[in-house]
């Protein structure tokens, strides 16, 4: 017999959104950028003032003179609005949970929240930065062609699947998370960023669980996953964790093995 918390793993694996299969992150974006879209989203402003906005910004930086309809300028663009402005539906509540972080914590603590809000967004992301996490425990460094055949083994011998993983990795070393070695193409980690407020725990958790299939994890796979790499997250126990947010809850299978879910939600919680 199917227990209900079974039962619901079981649909959650069945809803699984289509961004979880898709690559959509296929371009080099800076932190700054990210950074720009979500004070701008903050001041108020509609879609169509942030797109202007950005579209100055970048108007001298990437595609400069192009006229293309969808040129990688329109493409970046895209990425930094569904970040911060058109999320999917199911991630309404991490992105303005996710802006009120970046109202109140330091600037330090801004680059896990972009990292969390991309990552949940768009989960190839994650999926590049689980495989450079692995080699860096591994290894120490992590090797571009390495990290391009696992995530071809994961997402298929494609040429758009090479290139998203060369612009990920290009904006892993933009966002100062790894750095370059005397080597080409061998890269090590930055210094850690070490997170140890609650509430950024909490969120960040919340993001590692929309990146991933079905939606859950055991507690301490999420604090120390590589698709965190850059980042040293503090211990927090389950019970903190579910208390600082009302879209996970606990599963409890022994003493110390407590597994997160992300709280199913209606179709009217999406829309409130």
């Amino acid at each position: 017999m199917t227990s209900h918390n079974e039962s619901r793993t079981q649909d959650a694996r069945r809803a699984t959104p289509r961004r979880i299969r898709q690559i959509g992150f296929s371009q080099r974006v800076r932190l700054e950028w990210l950074e720009q879209t979500a004070n701008l989203v903050l001041s108020g402003n509609d879609r169509i003032a942030v797109n202007d906005a950005l579209q100055e910004l970048l108007q001298d930086k990437v595609s400069i003179g192009g006229q293309a309809v969808r040129g990688n300028r329109e493409k970046i663009i895209t990425i930094l609005l569904k970040v911060w402005l058109t999320a999917p539906a199911e991630l309404k509540s991490l992105r303005v949970s996710g802006l009120e972080l970046l109202k109140r914590v330091p600037r330090l603590d801004h680059l896990p929240v972009h990292w969390g809000m991309v990552m949940a967004v768009y989960p190839f992301w994650a999926d590049v930065a689980s495989q450079v996490g692995r080699l860096l425990r591994l290894q120490g460094s992590a090797a571009a062609a390495h990290v391009q055949r696992r995530i071809r083994e994961q997402h298929g011998e494609r040429e758009t699947v090479s290139r998203a993983a060369r612009r990920v990795l290009r904006s892993f070393l933009d966002w100062g998370v790894l750095k370059k070695t005397d080597a080409k193409g061998i890269y090590s980690a930055a210094p850690p960023v070490t997170v140890d407020s609650p509430a950024l725990i909490a969120w960040l958790v919340e993001a590692s669980l929309h990146s991933r299939t079905n939606g859950s994890a055991p507690l301490r796979d999420l604090l120390d996953s590589p698709s965190l790499f850059p980042f040293r997250l503090a211990h927090i126990s389950a019970e903190r964790l579910a208390s600082l947010s009302p879209r996970m809850e606990l599963l409890r299978h022994g003493l110390d093995d407590d597994l997160v879910m992300l709280h199913c939600q209606t179709a009217d919680d999406i829309r409130s």
